[in-house]
């Protein structure tokens, strides 16, 4: 028998954590070549690597710095729930280590955020 995927699932806390995730770990692979490529200008030369810094040092590159370590959290935290899942017997903890999970990346966001302005 053909089971038919309802939308019940999709509302479950646990779908939206694997799906954080899933979307961070793939953000954070497509940053890598560029990480690579400006990684790159520094062996072209000092004036190359300058020229670079310069651009970086605009709002638009801040709040990717931004995004980046929000990302690196949110991948992080949802990681070890994974973790802790497969290594440790569960008694009706999950919502609880997915909201901790969010919290955790919603705070350092907001401390680089702060950080960021002052």
């Amino acid at each position: 028998m053909k089971r038919i995927n309802d939308f019940r699932a999709r509302n479950h806390a646990a779908y939206w954590a694997f799906l954080m995730h899933r979307l961070s770990g793939l953000g954070l692979a497509l940053f890598l070549p560029v990480h690579f490529w400006a990684l790159g200008q520094a062996i072209q030369g000092e004036a190359a690597l300058a020229g670079f810094l310069r651009v970086t040092d605009q709002p638009l590159f801040k709040f990717g710095e931004w995004g980046l370590v929000v990302l690196l959290a949110l991948h992080m935290s949802c990681g070890v729930r994974l973790l802790v899942i497969e290594l440790r017997p569960w008694s009706g903890l999950r919502k609880n280590w997915i909201t901790g999970a969010v919290g955790f990346s919603v705070a350092t966001g907001m401390a680089f955020g702060l950080a960021l302005i002052g």
